[in-house]
């Protein structure tokens, strides 16, 4: 019987166009999350998630209705501050984590 190697997740996404890609989704989506933490309340920043990132828009997760509540209420200036930075994406979507 072949004996089968393991690979790291980074090797397997090198290896992988598909995987690449949405690795770098990942990436360019989790470093968004960081660029909008300084405008986040500091009380907050653990209850929200990088979420999904596509052409037209960004996802944010947040932990409870409360924080969603206060993320829709920051999310033009969010948004602003993302075009500030460079990036592209049109709006956020909010959505609680179930």
């Amino acid at each position: 019987m072949p004996r089968t190697t393991s690979k790291t997740l980074i090797q397997a996404t090198l290896e992988a166009p598909g995987l690449a890609r949405y690795a770098s989704l990942i990436d360019q989506s989790q470093k968004m999350l960081a660029a909008v933490q300084p405008l986040l309340p500091p009380h907050l920043r653990n209850h929200i998630k990088a979420g999904p990132l596509a052409p037209e828009n960004w996802c944010l997760f947040a932990a409870n209705n409360s924080v969603a509540a206060k993320l829709r209420q920051l999310q033009p200036t969010l948004e602003a501050h993302l075009r500030s930075k460079g990036w592209e994406t049109t709006s956020i979507r909010v959505k609680v984590l179930a």
